[in-house]
């Protein structure tokens, strides 16, 4: 199922050892929750193993809560010779299903791999 968000590849909910002393998840969790979304999408698009070059336009619009439900969403945004950027988009959903909040997104840029851990270009289709 794909909506204008992209397409939803994880729901995970953050677990007590991930929130700062503020309270909030910690930037890196999400992060991590990203970019393991992002090569799902690349890897699958790549027919093969890549590895993440860059990311851009990293946003934070809102903490994540202990009880969120996170969803990642992604989507390809261009396909290069050698790269795939994938667009993320996170939403939180909070009190019991009733809101969803944006609370961020970036843009990141893999490379696809060869045998030999070296850029290969992308089939395509």
């Amino acid at each position: 199922m794909t909506t204008d968000r992209g397409e939803p590849i994880l729901r995970v909910v953050p677990r007590p050892g991930d929130i700062n002393a503020n309270g909030h998840i910690f930037g890196g969790w999400v992060l991590s929750q990203m970019d393991i979304a992002a090569g799902i999408v690349a890897s699958r698009e790549a027919e093969g193993p890549v590895a993440t070059v860059a990311i851009d336009t990293m946003e934070f619009n809102a903490p994540i809560l202990l009880h969120d439900l996170i969803s990642v969403y992604a989507r390809v945004e261009r396909i290069g010779r050698t790269s795939i950027a994938i667009r993320i988009e996170v939403i939180a959903t909070r009190d019991r299903g009733r809101e969803e909040v944006k609370v961020t997104g970036g843009l990141f840029t893999f490379v696809a791999l060869d045998e030999n851990h070296q850029p290969r270009p992308v089939k395509r289709g």
